[in-house]
């Protein structure tokens, strides 16, 4: 019977402290949130006068935080806010350069590119404005489609493929109008002619491009990948969307696409069955050309993440210094830090050795949440702030209260005549029945707020939970095997001065 008792509690001390000194070998620590450590907040609102549907909002969130995921962001927060997109960007070196990247929210779209136009010239004082957008260009000879865009062999193109792309002249009378901006009704800006800048011209260089032929939808991912020596972009459709973009590839076969998104053409490839640009058909797509690796993911990321149920745009952005809620922190530490030596020494005076068991339960668990929340933070992005402190300090209070209820139970056994050693077994049983049920009502708890609120609130929730699994854990792994070992040993249990015998008869003034 000691045997398992002795393996149960070295087994609950290798994997906490092995667990701590390998998340303190690489380095892991906990990541701060917004509050503690800084940084940026943006509001996104729906540019639309109805509310989101709930459907439609969880898909916004997710496609939003796969978004900042994917820019390598680590511990950033998305979540919903009174029907608007809440995004945290915690000790983040240039926040604006994200925010400026989440912010291109508007759905991406697969258009077909009529001429290209150069900077908008603003018209004399007094001149006439010009009229609704071309539909076409003004002339043949600058359309960007056949057959003024041809394919012809060159042995210096990969797979014998060049275009005259830049042989053909840009159309002039479409400098007369300014760039198209996404307008709040989704439905009339897809299906409009538009004229938009080409992404990194700075609006040196524009397109004309028709109506939508596909939306973003329609990919299913998308991946930079370093093929014969080159970036490209492998995407691949979903089922519905292989169909169509087959039927879209072949409608402009030798021919542009531009993708546009949030009122820029991100990338415009000459589609054709190589790899010079849009390749294949059947629904995989890779596309390629003067790809570096940033502007590969750049676009792979466009790709995946640029569809969303609405438009979206900021509509608050706060820069958040750290010095205020580390300050609180600071005092909440030191509050709690203070409030837990006094607990320790309370349980150590009143329980004796029982006492030394508390606090070393609570080490074991401090270690174990340690390497918890700094292996989530690494792998999952999740962040400690003040609402997660609290949710901390408040559990241990339900960690020795669990240590109470035993040691109470254990008081009422060898108060009934029955020996120590008789005592912490049967003792442990109805203890761990109370402890529980309790510890079940605070993760009950927990998981109700978890689920049903957002921010801080729901963090709060998250750490509450986390940590009270751990205290049934550690009482039934590390608890209950110490008290049964410590009540075996005839010298721990009749010690003058911190005899477990001792601890148990404080209450009463007499020996058990």
């Amino acid at each position: 019977m000691r045997r398992p008792l002795v393996i149960s509690l070295l087994a609950s001390v290798v994997v906490a402290l092995g667990a701590f000194a390998a998340v303190l070998a690489s380095g892991w620590t906990p990541k701060l949130g917004l509050d503690l450590a800084g940084g940026s907040e943006v509001i996104l609102a729906p540019q639309t006068h109805q509310a989101l549907s709930s459907a439609n909002m969880s898909t916004t969130v997710n496609i939003i935080r796969n978004r900042v995921d994917g820019m390598g962001v680590s511990g950033a927060s998305v979540d919903s806010q009174g029907g608007n997109v809440v995004v945290q960007l915690p000790n983040v070196k240039d926040p604006q350069a994200v925010i400026n990247k989440i912010g291109q929210t508007a759905q991406l779209y697969f258009r077909p590119v009529l001429c290209a136009a150069g900077p908008y010239t603003k018209p004399a004082k007094g001149a006439k404005a010009p009229g609704p957008l071309p539909t076409s260009c003004s002339s043949p000879q600058y359309s960007l489609q056949a057959p003024n865009l041809t394919v012809t062999p060159s042995s210096n193109a990969p797979n014998g493929y060049s275009s005259n792309l830049n042989t053909i002249p840009p159309d002039p009378t479409l400098s007369a109008y300014p760039s198209s901006s996404p307008l709040t009704d989704p439905s009339a800006y897809k299906n409009h002619a538009v004229l938009l800048p080409v992404s990194g011209t700075h609006g040196s260089t524009r397109y004309l491009l028709g109506p939508a032929q596909m939306t973003g939808t329609a990919i299913a991912s998308a991946s930079a990948q370093f093929v014969n020596g080159q970036w490209v972009v492998d995407a691949k459709t979903t089922g519905p969307g292989a169909a169509l973009w087959d039927k879209v590839a072949k409608q402009n076969f030798h021919e542009l696409i531009g993708m546009d998104l949030d009122g820029r053409v991100v990338s415009a490839p000459l589609t054709q069955p190589s790899q010079a640009a849009f390749s294949s058909f059947g629904g995989n797509i890779e596309i390629s050309g003067s790809f570096t690796q940033s502007s590969a993911q750049t676009l792979a990321l466009d790709l995946n993440y640029g569809a969303l149920p609405v438009p979206l745009k900021p509509i608050n952005e706060v820069t958040v210094q750290p010095t205020l809620g580390k300050a609180s922190l600071k005092a909440g530490l030191a509050a709690g830090i203070g409030g837990l030596i006094l607990v320790m020494l309370y349980t150590i005076v009143y329980y004796r050795i029982l006492g030394v068991v508390v606090v070393s339960g609570l080490a074991l668990t401090a270690a174990l949440l340690w390497a918890i929340i700094s292996a989530l933070g690494h792998s999952q992005g999740l962040t400690l702030d003040l609402a997660g402190v609290t949710g901390l300090i408040v559990s241990i209070g339900i960690t020795v209260d669990s240590y109470i209820v035993y040691f109470e139970r254990l008081k009422d056994e060898a108060r009934a005549g029955r020996s120590v050693r008789t005592s912490v077994t049967r003792s442990f049983h109805g203890a761990f029945r109370t402890v529980l049920a309790a510890d079940l009502v605070s993760l009950f708890a927990a998981a109700i707020l978890y689920w049903l609120t957002v921010g801080s609130v729901k963090g709060f929730a998250l750490f509450l939970g986390l940590s009270t699994i751990l205290d049934v854990a550690t009482t039934f792994f590390f608890t209950r095997p110490l008290v049964a070992l410590l009540g075996r040993s005839r010298t721990v249990t009749e010690a003058r001065v911190i005899g477990i015998a001792r601890g148990l008869a404080v209450e009463s003034g007499g020996q058990p």
